[in-house]
């Protein structure tokens, strides 16, 4: 099937995903993956934009102002995409001594009209009961829904809507999103031409940016320009750091 990319396609000028995973360092950057998702998400509602959960460190972003924006909100926090290392001492670390972990953060742009459709044989389906908070029909009730887009290998969850039909609606938007953007990345003309093409290994050499607590200093490398004050940033002071790439929000 060779679901043709359009050049019109046209994404949504207020709304993004973020996606938040743990790269090398085990437990230590489950952690930070999850210390990452509370800083966007504070600097977010600092923001006055909406936040609403998806799945465990997968929320989506709102703009709930559309005033006089050159840039949609895809344009604005793109630049946080790629591996994020942090160079700390673990609460569990008896002998002092810093460890170094990371997490890949993945922007993905909400897309208002999808001109392809995914063929559904290229699509494996699985539910499954969700965890977390959200009442007795969360847990007793199949409502969760993982899906692997077979030729890529991307997989979506999504567990926080009340429905197992609401779950798959939403993974299915997530999908299209990513393949929206690997099209965009590797200039594919179908989704049949698409191969995997992950944010790096999550591996310590491929960072864009260093958060060394014992320091206090924030380092984006790909600029090499250093931030202090990592409490304050961590709690969700975040927009000197967007201004760098954007000039404004």
């Amino acid at each position: 099937m060779n679901n043709t990319f359009y050049e019109t396609e046209k994404i949504n000028p207020s709304r993004i995903i973020m996606e938040i995973r743990p790269g090398t360092g085990g437990e230590e950057a489950s952690l930070f993956a999850s210390d990452l998702a509370r800083m966007y998400t504070k600097f977010a509602h600092n923001m006055g934009w909406k936040v609403k959960n998806i799945s465990k460190n997968v929320f989506e972003i709102e703009r709930l102002s559309n005033t006089a924006h050159e840039r949609t909100l895809y344009d604005l926090l793109k630049s946080e995409s790629g591996v994020h290392r942090v160079q700390r001492i673990p609460v569990t670390e008896r002998g002092g001594r810093v460890h170094t972990s990371t997490a890949t953060v993945a922007i993905l742009p909400v897309v208002n009209e999808i001109t392809f459709d995914i063929n559904t044989s290229d699509l494996k389906i699985d539910t499954y009961r969700s965890g977390g908070a959200g009442g007795q029909n969360v847990n007793k009730v199949e409502t969760a829904v993982r899906i692997t887009h077979i030729p890529t290998g991307i997989v979506v969850s999504c567990q926080d809507e009340r429905s197992q039909f609401q779950n798959k609606e939403r993974a299915l938007g997530i999908l299209k999103s990513k393949l929206f953007v690997m099209m965009q990345e590797q200039q594919k003309g179908s989704i049949d031409d698409l191969r995997l093409n992950q944010i790096g290994t999550g591996d310590r050499s491929e960072k864009i940016r260093t958060y060394n607590f014992p320091q206090d200093r924030l380092t984006d490398h790909r600029i090499k320009k250093s931030w202090h004050n990592l409490e304050r940033i961590m709690e969700g002071d975040f927009e000197q750091v967007i201004r760098e790439f954007t000039g404004r929000i």
